[in-house]
């Protein structure tokens, strides 16, 4: 096995938090896996269609699935990432007399990761001196952005469970593995896996 060294780490305490109320509930139905807890949810009706929708949406998104990338398409990931964001947003209003529920609890999860990209991309491009940039240059970024779709794919692989269907296809090229990568996730008492 090899070491990975995440570009930055997740803090989803918070939201580990919000989970453990579901975990004392023991609701059968589907189970929901998220890094350092398992709990199971009974969606209703209106998120299991939400679910559907955010999965289908998502699905044709590249900068969640593109292998390559180039200086200038940095600009359009970050674009898309907002789009997404702005989506991610809009299915929490909708689902908003379900804000206790395990789907909304999964955008705000996906939410925190792109919040916390984009504050480690600022960051990156303010320590940056001025000048033309080269692949090394991005290639913090790069990684960064690779452990977002891996965990955006995990995010999206559990909201399927709730849409009750298969969980989404992504190109062979892409190599996320069938579970979180916790290194790259604050356990919750603060600390790293």
């Amino acid at each position: 096995m090899t070491s990975f060294r995440p570009p930055f780490i997740f803090k989803i305490g918070n939201i580990i938090k919000k989970a453990r109320k579901h975990v004392n509930r023991r609701v059968t139905g589907a189970t929901i896996n998220l890094p350092f807890i398992s709990f199971a949810v009974e969606p209703e009706d209106l998120e299991q269609k939400v679910a559907r929708e955010v999965i289908v949406r998502l699905a044709d998104k590249r900068v969640l699935t593109a292998f390559e990338c180039c200086d200038d398409c940095v600009e359009r990931a970050i674009a898309s990432l907002m789009e997404i964001r702005s989506m991610l947003v809009n299915k929490q209003v909708e689902l908003s007399g379900h804000a206790d529920g395990g789907l909304f609890l999964l955008l705000e999860l996906m939410l925190e990761g792109i919040r916390q990209f984009f504050t480690f991309v600022e960051r990156l491009q303010s320590s940056r001196q001025g000048g033309r940039r080269d692949r090394r240059d991005l290639q913090p970024y790069f990684d960064a952005l690779t452990m977002l779709r891996g965990h955006m794919y995990q995010c999206r692989n559990q909201i399927a469970v709730i849409a009750g269907m298969e969980k989404p296809a992504v190109p062979k090229s892409m190599c996320y593995e069938d579970a979180w990568q916790l290194e790259s996730y604050e356990k919750p008492n603060g600390n790293r896996e």
